[in-house]
């Protein structure tokens, strides 16, 4: 049956929070809810699940969210498949938002398609830009060009081209968003949200399960995204071994060693040290790309950086084009001279 999407108005965003504590995915899609609903003319609103949990409603307001829709409920404790699908579907159907954002991780890309499934409507998957625009996007004879529509893009065929995907027809327009893409706003001290709360009467079926144990997992790598040093290496650096270089720097400037996606593949350091589309996506204050080429796939996921300074014996390396301060040369004689120029400015001031 074709929908009404008249009926449907304002921007909604998932409030991922685990163990009672917001994920900062949550507070990005805030942002970019509110430059969505800008153009829009409409408001943001939050949906938050879980167990005694509307004391963050609070922090939602204070990051932007206009309103927020609190479902508490025992059942929603910890993540479930089944009754956050259920919840959340619940909300649609009795809200009916025009757009619908979910961050693109481990709970999210599990939560994103049940939904758009049990609520008839498309999903686009790992979103790295989201905008309102027309659809088609360049007119067509004899065929309606339809306005303000969410344009979803993201990487296709393994980050090698750039696809950009409009719902026309359905609602809410949804899509999972990567981490660390969008910007959250400045938090405001003390401002005030609407807050609603929701019973989504949540059923138990033959698709719930039960939770028999919970082990943290200790993480042993990094978090590049929250790094504000990264000193991060390509094909370039020639070998794991070779990594001891780009360590040796990153300890001396208190930073966090990062790579590129052929580094990845080749088995040389672990997927979640990974800068770029198919990666991460990290703005630190300082990055270095040391024997990255630059291609686009990995730009995307660093050109936001403050300062770049890339290092790379090819002087027409596209890096250059988005670095600001270059050096063109051997990184194995580089790196290790600017490592110990660093220790050495570093004692004095000490």
């Amino acid at each position: 049956m074709r929908q009404n999407t008249e009926e449907y108005r304002g921007v909604f965003t998932f409030a991922q929070q685990v163990d009672g504590k917001l994920s900062g995915i949550s507070l990005e899609l805030i942002g970019k809810g509110k430059d969505l609903a800008a153009d829009l003319n409409t408001e943001v609103t939050a949906v938050l699940l879980g167990s005694d949990i509307k004391g963050l409603a609070q922090e939602l307001a204070e990051y932007g969210a206009d309103r927020v829709i609190v479902v508490d409920d025992p059942k929603l404790k910890e993540y479930r498949t089944e009754p956050y699908t259920q919840a959340l579907a619940a909300v649609i159907n009795e809200f009916k938002p025009e757009i619908f954002i979910i961050g693109a991780t481990a709970i999210g890309r599990d939560l994103g398609p049940r939904v758009s499934a049990r609520v008839g409507t498309g999903l686009t998957a790992d979103c790295t830009q989201l905008d309102i625009g027309d659809y088609p996007l360049v007119a067509i004879a004899g065929r309606e060009q339809k306005h303000n529509q969410l344009l979803m893009t993201r990487p296709a065929f393994g980050g090698n081209t750039i696809a950009t995907i409009a719902c026309p027809e359905n609602r809410p327009q949804m899509a999972t968003v990567r981490p660390g893409v969008m910007q959250k706003k400045e938090r405001v001290a003390g401002a005030k949200a609407e807050v609603v709360d929701f019973d989504a009467k949540l059923e138990e079926n033959n698709k719930y399960v039960e939770i028999l144990e919970i082990v943290k997992n200790t993480k042993t790598t990094e978090d590049i995204m929250a790094a504000k040093i990264l000193v991060s290496g390509g094909r370039g650096v020639g070998s794991a071994e070779n990594f001891k270089i780009l360590k040796d720097l990153a300890d001396a400037l208190h930073g966090t060693v990062s790579c590129s996606r052929a580094v990845v593949d080749a088995g040389w350091m672990p997927k979640d040290l990974q800068v770029g589309q198919t990666g991460k996506t990290v703005r630190p204050h300082l990055y270095f790309a040391i024997g990255i080429s630059g291609a686009i796939q990995h730009l995307a996921g660093m050109e936001e950086s403050d300062i770049i300074i890339a290092i790379n014996k090819d002087e027409n390396a596209p890096i250059f084009s988005v670095a600001d301060y270059g050096i063109v040369g051997d990184l194995n004689k580089i790196v290790p001279a600017l490592t110990e120029k660093i220790k050495a400015e570093l004692a004095k001031e000490n």
